[in-house]
């Protein structure tokens, strides 16, 4: 098989289809909150988490065996039912209508799979096995939250502002990347690793100074 082509998907939005509604199903809900997604699930029966989201208005919730139809206007399903051979039904039916699948536990009826995730706000990294082993993409991913500070993600936060003013102020791309080439020099990071806002504040000061004249 082709290694497969890492892509992050705004999912704000779409419908997600999850059949199944074991703790499996569960997980994969509480993962798709964050992302925005409009979220289906299909199962007769259903934790009592997912009944409570139900309730609640963040997942539409239908409480029967799957039907063909359920694929109707779906962007992206999950199959996490304990039936292999409904799994593999399913899956067979979205790549029929070009739709993304991923059946848990099953890599070949995959065509994506969750990667474990070190969030720090916009910064995302996400590591994959393709399948292979989620165990060792958990056990890297608790390695590199402990090397990864959280202020990574509140200065990549600041870049994105500070990146809109310097495009809209310096026309030459050059020395646009060279003004973004100093917002990101080892003092910074450095700082931004030991705690030191302020000294960071000070240097993109410095750095973007001139683009208030």
């Amino acid at each position: 098989m082709a290694h497969l082509f890492p892509v992050f998907v705004n999912l704000e939005g779409k419908n997600c289809l999850i059949v199944g509604g074991g703790k499996v199903a569960e997980r994969k809900a509480a993962n798709l909150f964050e992302y925005g997604a409009a979220i289906t699930v299909v199962s007769p029966e259903v934790t009592e988490n997912l009944k409570k989201w139900a309730e609640d208005g963040l997942i539409a919730l239908h409480l029967r065996k799957f039907e063909i139809k359920d694929l109707n206007g779906i962007f992206m399903v999950f199959a996490a039912t304990n039936d292999n051979n409904l799994n593999y039904e399913i899956a067979g039916l979205c790549r029929e209508q070009g739709i993304l699948i991923n059946a848990v536990d099953d890599p070949p009826n995959c065509d994506f799979y969750v990667p474990s995730i070190v969030r720090r706000n916009s910064l995302a990294i996400a590591i994959s096995t393709e399948g292979k082993s989620p165990l060792f993409a958990k056990k890297l991913r608790k390695e590199l939250e402990e090397i990864i500070p959280s202020g990574y993600g509140w200065y990549v936060d600041l870049l994105g502002e500070l990146r809109k003013e310097i495009k809209s102020k310096v026309a030459d791309i050059s020395e646009r990347e060279e003004i973004f080439n100093k917002l990101i020099d080892d003092d910074i990071l450095n700082w931004l690793k030991a705690g030191e806002y302020k000294k960071v504040r000070e240097r993109v000061e410095e750095c973007i100074s001139y683009l208030q004249d």
